[in-house]
């Protein structure tokens, strides 16, 4: 019976771990992105945002 407990709880703990380095990975893929943007967006101001003349 303790073997099936030890089993059932350590299959428990590697799920939330795949799902904390998904999630990780995920916020890893996302603030990369923004931070390309930001960057493009430093280089290329103004074609990026373009002001309308008055």
């Amino acid at each position: 019976m303790k073997t099936l407990l030890t089993l059932v709880v350590l299959c428990n703990l590697q799920g939330c771990t795949i799902l904390a380095i998904a999630d990780a990975a995920g916020s890893a893929v996302v603030y990369g992105a923004k931070t390309a943007v930001n960057v493009l967006d430093a280089v290329t101001p103004d074609i990026i945002n373009k002001k309308k003349k008055d």
